[in-house]
């Protein structure tokens, strides 16, 4: 089973919703006809989506690194007559900074959105759709999951446990009539590059140019292998390839040249 058919009293929920992938996710579930609940801190832009969407969306505000507005999710959807039969976990930070140099707080907030939301939103929406018998879920993992990152070792590790949840809750839900997917992008021009501390164009001058998909591509990919069932979705044959040769590929040679690569520059 894929996707569920849309219907009335049915919702896709997507975090994340206000930029980026998780916009780009919004559009294309909105194309296939899918109503939407939108779920992201910046009220201002999820009004905006809302209203560019050719169905039904709900808006609502929430902040995924808090514990209470997550808890609270469940029951704003109900209130709202819906059940939730599709749920996209995309909200993501990331960050730029070696471990010894870095912010325990930053470091810290960004485990609390890429993976205990993941978590806690898996858990509290999972038990719907499975007494229902119907549902989907997508995690928004990275291309970062296949290999260790120096420079964004936090960063890395957190799509790397997305990735390994996903399947193992995919082996979970077999015969429930629920699937779960993991969506593991290569880089991708969105405003999340900014906030992790890379320059303009930094990214784009290390990594080559045909690694590189729009958000638009990423969404469609994904929500294509939702419908499609399966495990993994890699977008760009050469972001596959990329995926399959760093985990056969020898840790200690491979580790060198990433971290030259990508390492933020030392201030002493």
């Amino acid at each position: 089973m894929g996707i569920p058919i849309p219907e009335d009293d049915r919702a896709a929920i997507v975090t994340g919703a206000s930029s980026g992938i998780g916009e780009a996710i919004a559009l294309e579930l909105a194309r296939r006809g899918h109503q939407l609940v939108l779920v992201a801190r910046r009220t201002d832009r999820l009004h905006a989506l809302a209203g560019s969407l050719s169905t039904k969306a709900h808006v609502l505000p929430a902040d995924l690194s808090s514990r209470s507005d997550r808890a609270a999710l469940p029951d704003r959807v109900a209130e709202l007559g819906l059940a939730a039969d599709i749920l996209i976990n995309n909200a993501g930070l990331s960050g730029r900074a070696l471990v010894a140099k870095s912010v325990p707080e930053q470091q810290l907030n960004l485990v609390e959105v890429d993976v205990v939301a993941v978590v806690d939103l898996c858990s509290r929406f999972l038990p719907g759709m499975v007494e229902r018998g119907r549902g989907a879920v997508l995690n928004v993992s990275s291309l970062a999951a296949f290999l260790p990152l120096p420079g964004q070792a936090t960063y890395g590790a957190a799509k790397a446990f997305v990735l390994s949840y996903t399947e193992s809750l995919r082996n979970e839900l077999r015969g429930t009539g629920v699937t779960a997917t993991a969506l593991c992008p290569g880089p991708v021009a969105t405003e999340l590059d900014g906030v992790a501390g890379f320059s303009v164009g930094e990214r784009a001058a290390v990594l080559p140019s045909f690694m590189w998909k729009s958000a638009e591509e990423v969404a469609r990919a994904g929500i294509d292998g939702l419908a499609a069932n399966k495990a993994r979705v890699v977008p760009g044959r050469a972001n596959w390839l990329a995926a399959a040769f760093c985990r056969f590929a020898p840790q200690e040679r491979l580790l060198p040249l990433l971290a030259r690569r990508d390492l933020p520059k030392r201030s002493d």
